[in-house]
């Protein structure tokens, strides 16, 4: 069992940003952010395989950065102009490498290991 502990959102307004952090209580070699807005499902943010390949969706691509350190088991988010559609709750998870990747198109099925969630709001 892997405990995740997200912490790092906030409220910020448009153009703003915010760093998310995640430790985990072990490695694994996939590790990802998700988030769920108000009244949709839970999409694919970013994810980091701990060979240090990165995939971003499309809506934050340039404005997000994830990272990670294997020696400390952390996960990291950087969100920079930020927009109102970013506002969600975000997750932390992580799981072992599956299907060849770490990504699943963004689904969050393959993922064994959640945190709690944290939750950014951005006002326009």
């Amino acid at each position: 069992q892997v405990q995740l502990v997200e912490s790092g959102g906030g409220s910020v307004q448009a153009g703003g940003s915010l760093r998310l952090s995640c430790e985990a209580s072990a490695y694994t070699f996939c590790m990802s952010w998700f988030r769920q807005g108000p009244g949709k499902e839970r999409e694919g943010v970013a994810s980091a395989t701990s060979t240090g390949s990165m995939i971003y969706a499309d809506s934050v691509k340039g404005r997000f950065t994830i990272s990670r350190d294997n020696a400390k088991n952390t996960l990291n988010l950087q969100m920079n102009s930020l927009k109102p559609e970013d506002t969600a709750m975000y997750y932390c998870a992580a799981g072992p490498l599956k299907l060849g990747g770490c990504w699943y198109g963004g689904s969050d099925r393959e993922y064994n290991y959640w945190g709690q969630g944290t939750q950014v709001s951005v006002s326009s």
